[in-house]
């Protein structure tokens, strides 16, 4: 095989790249590891119109084009829920652009109407795709709705995600939380792919020297799930330390009032934005990492805050524990504010733990998560199934 597949890679996303922009989560390469293509046609099945040159770094030195195959609610109502056999005129819309670019693999962020696409393109025109798992649907997504019509879409993207995902060439899981739900229904032909972050901007913290007053951050998605706000509480009554929470979401003007309410205001800065050259770039300046959330996972943000070596406080999982968390990488609570500010008390008043566990944290980080193996391990699995 040539080092450069012929033919271009067609990527197929659900999210609205603009906001992804906009908040600078979009990392180099991201859709297209490794430069592996010379031209990368992402495909938002929404309406979204994000700025080319906002997202051309995540296609590395590729070129470019960027389609929408808007699929909202009005697509949702009229195949009855997306009943596969009422979705023929979407298909054939995804079957022609695929005939016109003649892709030579594609792939599909999560398995949603994006995967479905991936798999009528597969039947009608033999494309191999693989689809990328960021949650564990069955918890994640369906076991999460809010409101009525995100619980029917949830309910009724089953029977897509099924559909999908036995008809891909390979599954990637991006965290081992996810494999139970792959089993359940039957999809054997899966590997375990971590999210490639941002290795050109982090960089190891050597000095565990505390900061006067303590720098705690807390980064992440400010969504119910992932709500911060008993973190904020334990802060309250730590006098000599500061929080800043970045991140934005639905729960942002809770997590303010919070903070007013604890009489922390001051000591407590919001950053709703910050780009993440930066936020890698700043992270060893924290003394602690602390965050919530309930969600089955090992997050981008975890894995930024390893590699840096900071240490971190972080949920007990309410069920089943995260396989990839243990307590010798981060000290593990219950959500309530008196264990948070124990575990943070105990890591202020101890610097040994502090270097040990940002220490054990990155060595296990860079021998499992580490950005250039991360990303190397994508570029040979393209290859693999495009060889196949």
């Amino acid at each position: 095989m040539t080092d450069r597949p012929r033919g271009p890679l067609m990527v197929f996303v659900s999210d609205r790249l603009s906001v992804l922009a906009a908040k600078g989560e979009l990392i180099d390469r991201y859709y297209n590891p490794g430069d592996l293509f010379d031209e990368v046609h992402i495909v938002l099945c929404n309406d979204d119109r994000p700025d080319p040159a906002a997202i051309r770094h995540a296609v590395g030195r590729a070129r470019l084009t960027i389609h929408n195959l808007p699929a909202g609610k009005t697509l949702f109502l009229k195949t009855l829920g997306w009943q596969t056999w009422l979705l023929g005129v979407y298909a054939e819309q995804a079957i022609d652009l695929a005939r016109a670019i003649k892709p030579t693999l594609m792939r599909a962020h999560d398995a949603q109407l994006n995967a479905f696409c991936c798999w009528a393109i597969k039947r009608a025109l033999g494309v191999p795709y693989v689809v990328s798992l960021h949650g564990n649907p069955d918890i994640d997504y369906r076991g999460r709705t809010h409101g009525v019509m995100e619980w029917l879409a949830a309910q009724a993207s089953r029977k897509l995600e099924i559909l999908s995902l036995h008809g891909a060439d390979l599954v990637l899981p991006v965290y081992r939380p996810i494999v139970p739900y792959l089993e359940a229904i039957g999809v054997a032909h899966y590997e375990i792919a971590y999210n490639a972050v941002n290795g050109a901007h982090l960089r190891r913290k050597f000095d565990y020297a505390l900061h006067d007053p303590v720098r705690i951050v807390a980064v992440g998605r400010q969504i119910p799930e992932k709500c911060p706000d008993n973190v904020i509480r334990a802060v309250a009554g730590i006098p000599n330390a500061i929080l800043t929470v970045i991140g934005n979401g639905p729960i942002h003007d809770h997590l303010e009032r919070a903070a007013a309410d604890c009489g922390i205001g001051e000591r407590c800065v919001f950053i709703k934005a910050m780009r993440n050259d930066e936020l890698c770039r700043r992270l060893p300046e924290f003394d602690i990492w602390a965050t919530h959330s309930v969600m089955w996972e090992i997050s981008k943000s975890m894995i930024e805050a390893f590699l840096t070596a900071l240490p971190v406080v972080f949920t007990r999982h309410p069920g089943q524990p995260t396989p990839e968390l243990s307590d010798d990488i981060c000290v593990l609570v219950d959500n309530t504010p008196e264990a948070y500010r124990a575990a943070l008390e105990r890591l202020i008043a101890d610097r040994g733990l502090r270097a040990r566990l940002g220490t054990t944290a990155y060595e296990r980080a860079k021998a499992n998560w580490a950005p250039e193996a991360a990303e190397a391990r994508y570029v040979e699995l393209y290859r693999r199934v495009i060889g196949s």
